[in-house]
């Protein structure tokens, strides 16, 4: 078996010399242009990193999964900010990371500026009206893939259900997160994590330095804006929030970032909200793309920047400092149970969120008939992009 490479350090023979951050960052936009399917994009990484460039070892690469599953973020962008950690350091993470979401952040940044201005048309009317619909159906199916994760097992499937009759009585999502990954660490026993492939070098139990500075600066970036934009704060305040909770991929962020920007801050009304699930679901890369969406109707150009960054530094950060340490702390007595108990919880989230855009939506028969096509259509592993664009031009002809 070859050596693995430290993180940023020379190749030990048998690698190819380590690319730049310039040439991780070209590669990953590359990537991040096609990047549609979420997690299963995690195969297109594996294919690039590990079978074309020789980049890492499949037991690291495997590796590199079980960490980006057990921390908070969309586990493709972790995946691949964990690429470029393995083999570029820090500054590989961040290029790697930055080209990978680049493209949906641009693509996202167009939609909703189209979306802004021209939101009354009766086309766009039309469209949005079975886009609501595909919403349903797109986090119904959501949470039934979570829920079938976890449904082999009752006592999983009972917090899940305590934690969606504590959201539906108003209980802030943040606080039953807390008390789910409280439950779950003295509930749930025994090892939820495979052991340890190989023992890699780059493991040495110390938080890369350059993340220390990257942390300042993205502090002073915050603290700035409290007295530049408070709008701008706020935004990246909860975004910041939202992205630290937000275990399980990207689908995990929906309920939060709907109870806060729909119910605790007022910015928009939940309609709005799923037309803004429903353009991220046609761009690339991770549903939380949803953020620049946001940001951009609340706050223009500005805040569509101040989101994007805000929802996607705390799970960077915390796949950085947390991969040197992560051999020592999957093996800790209360980890299992706590993830556990976190990916329970979502699901109870999920459910509710289900119910939530189910009652928002105007139903008639022929809206009954589409959503019923478009679960069929998800449940059969139809890509969710084909669905999404065929729905819509399905939306304009039978909704006028």
């Amino acid at each position: 078996m070859r050596e693995q490479r430290t993180a940023g350090g020379p190749p030990p023979p048998g690698f190819p010399p380590s690319p730049g951050a310039a040439a991780l960052f070209g590669s990953f936009l590359g990537l991040g242009i096609t990047a549609f399917g979420g997690p299963a994009m995690i195969a297109h990484i594996r294919e690039m990193s590990v079978k074309r460039n020789g980049w890492m070892t499949e037991e690291t690469f495997k590796d590199g999964v079980v960490i980006c599953q057990s921390v908070p973020g969309a586990t493709a962008m972790q995946m691949a900010a964990y690429v470029g950690l393995r083999v570029g350091g820090v500054r590989g993470a961040v290029a790697s990371y930055a080209g990978f979401g680049l493209p949906a952040f641009l693509l996202m940044l167009a939609l909703a500026a189209l979306y802004s201005g021209s939101r009354e048309l009766p086309l766009v009317v039309s469209l949005f009206q079975g886009l609501q619909v595909m919403v349903v159906a797109i986090v119904a199916n959501a949470t039934f893939t979570f829920g079938r994760d976890i449904g082999k097992k009752p006592e999983d499937l009972v917090l899940a259900g305590v934690a969606a009759a504590l959201f539906w009585l108003g209980v802030s999502p943040f606080a039953v997160i807390v008390g789910a990954a409280i439950a779950g660490a003295f509930l749930f026993k025994g090892p939820a994590l495979p052991p340890s492939f190989t023992k890699k070098e780059g493991d040495a139990g110390k938080v890369p330095r350059p993340i220390f500075v990257f942390v300042i600066l993205a502090c002073a970036g915050v603290a700035g804006l409290y007295f530049v934009d408070g709008k701008l704060y706020q935004l990246a305040a909860l975004m910041l929030r939202i992205d630290l909770f937000a275990f399980g991929g990207g689908f995990a962020s929906l309920p939060l970032m709907f109870h806060e920007v729909v119910n605790e801050m007022g910015w928009m009304d939940g309609k709005t909200f799923m037309d803004g699930i429903a353009l991220g679901q046609v761009t690339p890369g991770p549903i939380i793309i949803t953020a620049t969406f946001v940001g951009y109707l609340v706050r223009g150009f500005p805040g569509a920047l101040v989101a994007t960054a805000a929802i996607f530094t705390p799970s960077f950060v915390v796949l950085v400092a947390v991969t040197p340490f992560f051999d020592r702390l999957k093996n800790a007595r209360h980890f299992s149970g706590a993830t556990r108990g976190i990916l329970a919880s979502f699901v109870g989230l999920l459910f509710y969120m289900t119910i939530r855009f189910a009652v928002a939506v105007p139903w008639e028969p022929r809206k009954v008939l589409f959503g019923i096509a478009v679960v069929v259509a998800l449940a059969r592993k139809m890509n969710i992009l084909y669905v999404v664009l065929i729905g819509s031009v399905l939306s304009v002809i039978i909704f006028r």
